[in-house]
Protein backbone atom coordinates (compact mmCIF):
# COMPACT_ATOMS: atom_id res chain seq x y z
CA UNK A 1 0.00 0.00 0.00
CA UNK A 2 1.15 3.53 -0.73
CA UNK A 3 2.77 5.22 2.29
CA UNK A 4 0.18 7.00 4.41
CA UNK A 5 0.41 10.78 4.38
CA UNK A 6 -0.64 11.10 7.98
CA UNK A 7 2.42 9.18 9.12
CA UNK A 8 4.91 11.62 7.60
CA UNK A 9 6.79 13.66 10.24
CA UNK A 10 7.57 16.96 8.50
CA UNK A 11 5.47 19.74 7.10
CA UNK A 12 5.42 20.20 3.34
CA UNK A 13 6.50 23.71 2.35
CA UNK A 14 3.96 25.54 0.21
CA UNK A 15 3.55 28.80 -1.57
CA UNK A 16 1.73 30.15 1.50
CA UNK A 17 3.36 28.87 4.71
CA UNK A 18 0.75 30.53 6.92
CA UNK A 19 -1.87 28.30 5.31
CA UNK A 20 -0.04 25.00 5.91
CA UNK A 21 -1.73 24.16 9.19
CA UNK A 22 -5.48 23.92 8.80
CA UNK A 23 -8.02 23.60 11.61
CA UNK A 24 -10.06 20.46 12.13
CA UNK A 25 -13.75 21.32 12.16
CA UNK A 26 -16.17 18.91 13.83
CA UNK A 27 -19.02 18.75 16.29
CA UNK A 28 -16.70 17.36 18.97
CA UNK A 29 -14.13 20.13 18.62
CA UNK A 30 -16.86 22.75 18.80
CA UNK A 31 -18.26 21.17 21.94
CA UNK A 32 -14.85 21.13 23.58
CA UNK A 33 -14.54 24.87 23.23
CA UNK A 34 -17.97 25.60 24.73
CA UNK A 35 -18.30 26.95 28.26
CA UNK A 36 -19.55 24.68 31.03
CA UNK A 37 -22.99 25.79 32.16
CA UNK A 38 -23.71 22.94 34.60
CA UNK A 39 -21.23 21.24 36.92
CA UNK A 40 -21.90 18.28 39.17
CA UNK A 41 -19.32 17.62 41.87
CA UNK A 42 -19.19 14.46 44.02
CA UNK A 43 -22.97 14.14 44.02
CA UNK A 44 -24.45 11.29 46.05
CA UNK A 45 -27.90 10.20 47.13
CA UNK A 46 -28.57 7.54 49.74
CA UNK A 47 -32.13 6.49 50.52
CA UNK A 48 -32.67 5.26 54.04
CA UNK A 49 -33.02 6.35 57.67
CA UNK A 50 -29.35 6.56 58.63
CA UNK A 51 -27.09 7.23 55.66
CA UNK A 52 -23.95 8.04 57.67
CA UNK A 53 -22.77 4.42 57.86
CA UNK A 54 -23.48 3.95 54.16
CA UNK A 55 -21.39 7.03 53.34
CA UNK A 56 -18.45 5.61 55.27
CA UNK A 57 -18.75 2.27 53.47
CA UNK A 58 -18.90 4.07 50.12
CA UNK A 59 -15.61 5.79 50.96
CA UNK A 60 -14.09 2.37 51.57
CA UNK A 61 -15.12 1.28 48.07
CA UNK A 62 -17.79 -1.18 49.19
CA UNK A 63 -20.48 -1.92 46.60
CA UNK A 64 -24.05 -0.79 47.02
CA UNK A 65 -25.50 -4.32 47.32
CA UNK A 66 -23.32 -5.03 50.35
CA UNK A 67 -24.11 -1.59 51.78
CA UNK A 68 -27.81 -2.36 51.50
CA UNK A 69 -27.41 -5.75 53.18
CA UNK A 70 -25.48 -4.26 56.10
CA UNK A 71 -27.25 -0.90 56.60
CA UNK A 72 -30.61 -1.16 54.84
CA UNK A 73 -29.74 2.02 52.93
CA UNK A 74 -29.84 2.16 49.14
CA UNK A 75 -27.09 4.05 47.33
CA UNK A 76 -28.92 5.51 44.34
CA UNK A 77 -26.18 7.90 43.15
CA UNK A 78 -22.59 7.31 44.14
CA UNK A 79 -20.10 10.21 44.00
CA UNK A 80 -20.96 11.41 40.49
CA UNK A 81 -19.01 14.27 38.93
CA UNK A 82 -19.60 15.62 35.44
CA UNK A 83 -19.97 18.84 33.49
CA UNK A 84 -22.40 19.89 30.77
CA UNK A 85 -21.36 22.36 28.10
CA UNK A 86 -23.55 25.18 26.89
CA UNK A 87 -25.48 24.19 23.78
CA UNK A 88 -24.89 20.43 23.93
CA UNK A 89 -27.20 17.47 24.40
CA UNK A 90 -25.67 15.44 27.22
CA UNK A 91 -27.27 12.00 27.51
CA UNK A 92 -27.20 10.04 30.77
CA UNK A 93 -27.98 6.42 30.10
CA UNK A 94 -28.00 3.11 31.89
CA UNK A 95 -30.18 0.13 32.67
CA UNK A 96 -33.12 0.22 35.06
CA UNK A 97 -31.84 0.89 38.58
CA UNK A 98 -28.59 2.48 37.42
CA UNK A 99 -29.45 5.79 39.10
CA UNK A 100 -29.95 7.93 36.02
CA UNK A 101 -33.46 9.18 36.87
CA UNK A 102 -32.44 9.91 40.44
CA UNK A 103 -29.47 11.86 39.12
CA UNK A 104 -31.58 14.13 36.91
CA UNK A 105 -33.90 14.89 39.84
CA UNK A 106 -30.92 15.81 41.97
CA UNK A 107 -29.95 18.41 39.38
CA UNK A 108 -32.97 20.58 40.19
CA UNK A 109 -33.44 19.33 43.75
CA UNK A 110 -36.69 17.51 43.19
CA UNK A 111 -34.72 15.05 45.30
CA UNK A 112 -32.42 16.42 47.98
CA UNK A 113 -28.81 15.19 47.67
CA UNK A 114 -27.03 13.44 50.52
CA UNK A 115 -23.79 15.16 49.58
CA UNK A 116 -22.12 17.01 46.75
CA UNK A 117 -23.00 20.09 44.74
CA UNK A 118 -24.80 21.13 41.56
CA UNK A 119 -23.52 24.40 40.12
CA UNK A 120 -25.70 26.16 37.54
CA UNK A 121 -24.28 29.25 35.88
CA UNK A 122 -21.73 29.59 38.68
CA UNK A 123 -24.22 29.16 41.57
CA UNK A 124 -24.59 26.09 43.75
CA UNK A 125 -28.27 25.22 44.06
CA UNK A 126 -27.77 23.12 47.20
CA UNK A 127 -27.90 26.02 49.72
CA UNK A 128 -30.66 27.88 47.90
CA UNK A 129 -33.84 28.77 49.76
CA UNK A 130 -37.21 27.43 48.64
CA UNK A 131 -38.00 30.74 46.95
CA UNK A 132 -34.67 30.83 45.09
CA UNK A 133 -35.03 27.21 44.04
CA UNK A 134 -38.53 27.85 42.74
CA UNK A 135 -37.19 30.63 40.55
CA UNK A 136 -34.48 28.34 39.20
CA UNK A 137 -37.08 25.72 38.25
CA UNK A 138 -39.34 28.30 36.64
CA UNK A 139 -36.74 30.21 34.65
CA UNK A 140 -33.43 28.38 34.39
CA UNK A 141 -33.94 24.63 34.58
CA UNK A 142 -37.14 23.28 33.03
CA UNK A 143 -38.06 19.61 32.95
CA UNK A 144 -39.91 17.35 30.50
CA UNK A 145 -41.25 14.16 32.08
CA UNK A 146 -41.96 10.77 30.55
CA UNK A 147 -45.59 10.96 31.71
CA UNK A 148 -46.31 14.23 29.84
CA UNK A 149 -47.76 15.72 33.10
CA UNK A 150 -50.31 17.87 31.28
CA UNK A 151 -53.27 19.43 33.09
CA UNK A 152 -56.31 17.61 31.65
CA UNK A 153 -58.80 20.45 32.17
CA UNK A 154 -56.67 23.07 30.40
CA UNK A 155 -56.30 23.62 26.68
CA UNK A 156 -53.03 23.02 24.89
CA UNK A 157 -52.28 26.75 24.92
CA UNK A 158 -53.08 27.08 28.63
CA UNK A 159 -50.88 24.10 29.45
CA UNK A 160 -47.94 25.70 27.68
CA UNK A 161 -48.60 29.08 29.31
CA UNK A 162 -49.01 27.62 32.81
CA UNK A 163 -45.42 28.13 33.95
CA UNK A 164 -45.48 31.70 32.68
CA UNK A 165 -48.76 32.29 34.49
CA UNK A 166 -47.32 31.03 37.77
CA UNK A 167 -44.33 33.34 37.35
CA UNK A 168 -46.69 36.32 37.09
CA UNK A 169 -46.39 37.10 33.40
CA UNK A 170 -49.30 39.08 31.92
CA UNK A 171 -51.89 37.12 29.96
CA UNK A 172 -51.28 38.63 26.52
CA UNK A 173 -47.52 38.22 26.82
CA UNK A 174 -47.63 34.64 28.08
CA UNK A 175 -50.06 33.60 25.33
CA UNK A 176 -47.82 35.13 22.68
CA UNK A 177 -44.86 33.23 24.12
CA UNK A 178 -46.88 30.00 24.36
CA UNK A 179 -48.06 30.28 20.75
CA UNK A 180 -44.48 30.79 19.57
CA UNK A 181 -43.38 27.68 21.48
CA UNK A 182 -46.30 25.73 20.04
CA UNK A 183 -45.27 26.75 16.53
CA UNK A 184 -41.71 25.55 17.18
CA UNK A 185 -42.94 22.01 17.91
CA UNK A 186 -45.27 21.96 14.90
CA UNK A 187 -48.63 22.18 16.69
CA UNK A 188 -49.65 25.74 15.93
CA UNK A 189 -53.22 24.85 14.95
CA UNK A 190 -53.98 22.74 18.05
CA UNK A 191 -53.98 25.41 20.76
CA UNK A 192 -57.69 25.10 21.65
CA UNK A 193 -57.75 21.33 22.08
CA UNK A 194 -57.59 19.46 25.38
CA UNK A 195 -54.77 16.96 26.05
CA UNK A 196 -57.23 14.05 25.79
CA UNK A 197 -57.88 15.01 22.17
CA UNK A 198 -54.23 14.60 21.22
CA UNK A 199 -52.13 11.54 20.43
CA UNK A 200 -49.30 10.53 22.74
CA UNK A 201 -46.71 12.09 20.45
CA UNK A 202 -48.65 15.34 20.31
CA UNK A 203 -48.98 15.42 24.09
CA UNK A 204 -45.23 15.03 24.44
CA UNK A 205 -44.74 17.89 21.99
CA UNK A 206 -46.96 20.03 24.20
CA UNK A 207 -44.84 19.06 27.21
CA UNK A 208 -41.72 20.04 25.29
CA UNK A 209 -43.29 23.34 24.20
CA UNK A 210 -44.22 24.12 27.82
CA UNK A 211 -40.60 23.67 28.85
CA UNK A 212 -39.32 25.73 25.90
CA UNK A 213 -41.73 28.57 26.68
CA UNK A 214 -39.83 29.57 29.81
CA UNK A 215 -36.60 29.72 27.78
CA UNK A 216 -34.52 27.78 30.33
CA UNK A 217 -30.74 27.78 30.49
CA UNK A 218 -30.87 23.98 30.90
CA UNK A 219 -33.61 21.61 29.77
CA UNK A 220 -33.90 18.30 31.66
CA UNK A 221 -35.62 15.44 29.84
CA UNK A 222 -36.27 12.29 31.87
CA UNK A 223 -37.01 9.35 29.53
CA UNK A 224 -39.14 11.87 27.65
CA UNK A 225 -39.81 9.62 24.65
CA UNK A 226 -39.80 6.20 26.32
CA UNK A 227 -43.61 5.87 26.56
CA UNK A 228 -44.14 6.59 22.86
CA UNK A 229 -44.63 4.11 20.06
CA UNK A 230 -41.42 3.43 18.08
CA UNK A 231 -42.40 5.49 15.04
CA UNK A 232 -43.58 8.46 17.11
CA UNK A 233 -40.48 8.16 19.25
CA UNK A 234 -38.32 8.33 16.11
CA UNK A 235 -40.20 11.44 14.99
CA UNK A 236 -39.73 13.10 18.39
CA UNK A 237 -36.00 12.40 18.32
CA UNK A 238 -35.80 14.06 14.92
CA UNK A 239 -37.90 16.97 16.20
CA UNK A 240 -35.54 17.46 19.12
CA UNK A 241 -32.52 17.43 16.81
CA UNK A 242 -34.23 19.93 14.51
CA UNK A 243 -34.94 22.28 17.41
CA UNK A 244 -31.40 21.83 18.69
CA UNK A 245 -29.94 22.73 15.31
CA UNK A 246 -32.01 25.93 15.26
CA UNK A 247 -31.63 27.02 18.89
CA UNK A 248 -28.58 25.25 20.40
CA UNK A 249 -30.14 24.65 23.83
CA UNK A 250 -28.40 22.90 26.70
CA UNK A 251 -30.16 19.59 27.31
CA UNK A 252 -29.60 16.79 29.82
CA UNK A 253 -31.44 13.81 28.38
CA UNK A 254 -32.05 10.59 30.34
CA UNK A 255 -32.40 7.37 28.33
CA UNK A 256 -32.02 3.61 28.62
CA UNK A 257 -31.85 3.16 24.84
CA UNK A 258 -28.31 3.15 23.42
CA UNK A 259 -29.47 3.86 19.86
CA UNK A 260 -31.40 6.89 21.07
CA UNK A 261 -28.39 8.04 23.09
CA UNK A 262 -26.04 7.71 20.13
CA UNK A 263 -28.46 9.45 17.79
CA UNK A 264 -29.10 12.58 19.84
CA UNK A 265 -26.17 12.81 22.25
CA UNK A 266 -23.16 15.04 21.68
CA UNK A 267 -21.69 13.25 24.70
CA UNK A 268 -22.98 10.31 26.70
CA UNK A 269 -22.48 9.40 30.36
CA UNK A 270 -23.04 5.72 31.14
CA UNK A 271 -24.17 4.78 34.66
CA UNK A 272 -24.10 1.49 36.55
CA UNK A 273 -25.12 0.86 40.17
CA UNK A 274 -25.29 4.59 40.85
CA UNK A 275 -21.80 5.28 39.50
CA UNK A 276 -20.78 7.13 36.37
CA UNK A 277 -18.65 4.61 34.46
CA UNK A 278 -17.59 6.62 31.42
CA UNK A 279 -18.30 9.91 29.65
CA UNK A 280 -17.49 10.50 26.01
CA UNK A 281 -18.73 11.19 22.52
CA UNK A 282 -20.51 8.28 20.83
CA UNK A 283 -17.37 7.61 18.79
CA UNK A 284 -15.16 7.59 21.90
CA UNK A 285 -17.43 5.13 23.68
CA UNK A 286 -17.62 2.88 20.63
CA UNK A 287 -13.89 2.90 19.91
CA UNK A 288 -12.47 2.99 23.46
CA UNK A 289 -15.02 1.57 25.95
CA UNK A 290 -13.86 1.79 29.57
CA UNK A 291 -14.85 -1.79 30.36
CA UNK A 292 -16.98 -4.75 29.28
CA UNK A 293 -20.12 -3.14 30.70
CA UNK A 294 -19.77 -0.19 28.32
CA UNK A 295 -18.76 -2.45 25.44
CA UNK A 296 -21.84 -4.63 25.95
CA UNK A 297 -24.15 -1.69 25.32
CA UNK A 298 -22.98 -1.59 21.71
CA UNK A 299 -22.76 -5.33 21.10
CA UNK A 300 -26.08 -5.66 19.25
CA UNK A 301 -26.11 -2.20 17.67
CA UNK A 302 -24.93 -1.46 14.13
CA UNK A 303 -22.66 1.39 15.16
CA UNK A 304 -21.26 1.82 11.64
CA UNK A 305 -23.76 4.57 10.93
CA UNK A 306 -22.72 6.40 14.10
CA UNK A 307 -18.98 6.35 13.39
CA UNK A 308 -18.45 9.56 11.44
CA UNK A 309 -15.52 10.83 9.42
CA UNK A 310 -15.21 13.68 11.94
CA UNK A 311 -14.26 11.21 14.68
CA UNK A 312 -11.98 9.01 12.55
CA UNK A 313 -10.04 11.67 10.67
CA UNK A 314 -6.59 13.05 11.41
CA UNK A 315 -4.98 16.31 10.35
CA UNK A 316 -2.01 15.45 8.12
CA UNK A 317 1.32 16.88 9.20
CA UNK A 318 2.45 17.22 5.58
CA UNK A 319 1.07 17.00 2.08
CA UNK A 320 -1.33 19.94 2.25
CA UNK A 321 -0.82 22.49 -0.51
CA UNK A 322 -2.41 25.92 -0.24
CA UNK A 323 -2.14 27.76 -3.53
CA UNK A 324 -3.73 29.39 -6.52
CA UNK A 325 -4.57 26.41 -8.73
CA UNK A 326 -3.29 28.38 -11.69
CA UNK A 327 0.25 27.97 -10.34
CA UNK A 328 2.59 25.73 -12.33
CA UNK A 329 2.34 22.07 -11.31
CA UNK A 330 6.11 21.62 -11.59
CA UNK A 331 6.56 23.98 -8.64
CA UNK A 332 5.32 21.29 -6.23
CA UNK A 333 6.74 18.15 -7.84
CA UNK A 334 10.19 18.40 -6.23
CA UNK A 335 8.70 19.42 -2.88
CA UNK A 336 6.46 16.32 -2.81
CA UNK A 337 9.40 14.08 -3.71
CA UNK A 338 11.54 15.62 -0.97
CA UNK A 339 8.69 15.23 1.51
CA UNK A 340 8.22 11.54 0.55
CA UNK A 341 4.50 11.89 -0.16
CA UNK A 342 2.76 10.41 -3.19
CA UNK A 343 -0.48 12.34 -2.80
CA UNK A 344 -1.16 15.90 -1.63
CA UNK A 345 -4.35 17.75 -0.74
CA UNK A 346 -4.84 21.05 -2.53
CA UNK A 347 -6.72 23.94 -0.91
CA UNK A 348 -7.32 27.48 -2.06
CA UNK A 349 -6.07 30.43 -0.03
CA UNK A 350 -9.27 30.40 2.08
CA UNK A 351 -8.74 26.78 3.10
CA UNK A 352 -11.43 25.29 0.84
CA UNK A 353 -10.57 21.87 -0.53
CA UNK A 354 -9.96 21.89 -4.30
CA UNK A 355 -8.76 18.35 -4.98
CA UNK A 356 -5.87 15.90 -4.82
CA UNK A 357 -2.66 15.71 -6.80
CA UNK A 358 -0.30 12.75 -7.12
CA UNK A 359 3.35 12.67 -8.16
CA UNK A 360 2.38 10.97 -11.39
CA UNK A 361 -0.19 13.61 -12.34
CA UNK A 362 2.09 16.51 -11.37
CA UNK A 363 4.84 15.01 -13.52
CA UNK A 364 2.49 14.65 -16.50
CA UNK A 365 1.17 18.19 -16.06
CA UNK A 366 4.71 19.64 -16.27
CA UNK A 367 4.52 23.41 -16.68
CA UNK A 368 0.75 23.41 -16.89
CA UNK A 369 -1.32 24.50 -13.88
CA UNK A 370 -2.02 22.59 -10.68
CA UNK A 371 -5.64 22.65 -11.80
CA UNK A 372 -4.69 20.41 -14.75
CA UNK A 373 -2.98 17.97 -12.36
CA UNK A 374 -5.97 17.43 -10.04
CA UNK A 375 -6.98 13.78 -9.83
CA UNK A 376 -10.51 13.33 -11.26
CA UNK A 377 -11.46 10.44 -8.97
CA UNK A 378 -10.10 11.46 -5.53
CA UNK A 379 -13.11 13.33 -4.16
CA UNK A 380 -13.72 14.41 -0.56
CA UNK A 381 -16.42 13.28 1.87
CA UNK A 382 -18.29 15.38 4.42
CA UNK A 383 -17.43 15.25 8.14
CA UNK A 384 -20.81 13.54 8.73
CA UNK A 385 -20.06 10.67 6.34
CA UNK A 386 -20.52 7.40 8.24
CA UNK A 387 -18.43 4.24 8.16
CA UNK A 388 -20.61 2.67 5.46
CA UNK A 389 -19.94 5.58 3.10
CA UNK A 390 -16.25 5.67 4.01
CA UNK A 391 -15.88 1.96 3.36
CA UNK A 392 -17.49 2.24 -0.10
CA UNK A 393 -15.17 5.13 -0.97
CA UNK A 394 -12.05 3.38 0.35
CA UNK A 395 -12.68 0.27 -1.78
CA UNK A 396 -11.34 2.11 -4.81
CA UNK A 397 -8.66 4.19 -3.07
CA UNK A 398 -5.00 3.70 -2.38
CA UNK A 399 -4.70 7.13 -0.75
CA UNK A 400 -6.23 8.66 2.36
CA UNK A 401 -9.78 9.98 2.00
CA UNK A 402 -10.00 13.80 2.32
CA UNK A 403 -12.70 15.23 4.57
CA UNK A 404 -14.36 18.65 4.27
CA UNK A 405 -16.66 20.56 6.61
CA UNK A 406 -20.00 22.15 5.76
CA UNK A 407 -18.25 25.16 4.21
CA UNK A 408 -16.11 22.99 1.95
CA UNK A 409 -12.95 23.64 3.97
CA UNK A 410 -10.37 20.90 4.33
CA UNK A 411 -10.80 19.29 7.76
CA UNK A 412 -8.50 16.26 7.65
CA UNK A 413 -8.10 12.79 6.18
CA UNK A 414 -9.23 9.29 7.06
CA UNK A 415 -6.73 6.61 6.18
CA UNK A 416 -7.88 3.48 4.37
CA UNK A 417 -6.16 1.48 7.10
CA UNK A 418 -8.33 3.13 9.76
CA UNK A 419 -11.48 2.44 7.75
CA UNK A 420 -10.53 -1.21 7.25
CA UNK A 421 -9.69 -1.61 10.94
CA UNK A 422 -13.09 -0.23 11.99
CA UNK A 423 -14.96 -2.42 9.52
CA UNK A 424 -13.16 -5.56 10.76
CA UNK A 425 -13.79 -4.66 14.39
CA UNK A 426 -17.51 -4.18 13.70
CA UNK A 427 -17.69 -7.58 12.02
CA UNK A 428 -15.82 -9.23 14.88
CA UNK A 429 -18.25 -7.73 17.41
Amino acid sequence: MTPNLTLAPDTLSTAHPSKDTLSVSSRDVGATAAAEILQVKNLSKIFGPKPERAVEMMRQGIGRNEIFEVTGNMVAVDDVSLSVRAGEIFVVMGLSGSGKSTLVRLLNRLIEPTSGSVILDGRDIAPMSTVELREVRRKKMAMVFQSFALLPNRTVLDNIAYGLEVSGQKKAQRYDTARAALQRVGLGSYEKLLPSELSGGMQQRVGLARALAVNPAVLLMDEAFSALDPLIRFEMQNELLRLQKEEQRTIVFISHDIEEAIKIGGRIGIMKDGRLIQVGTPAELIQTPADEYVRDFFRNVDVSRFLKASSLMQKPSKGVISCDTGTSASRYLTEMIDASVDCAYVCDEDGRFVGCVTLERLHKAGDRSVRDALHPDLHAVQTEADLHELASVALNREYDVPVVDGDGKFAGVVSCRTILKQVLERRAA
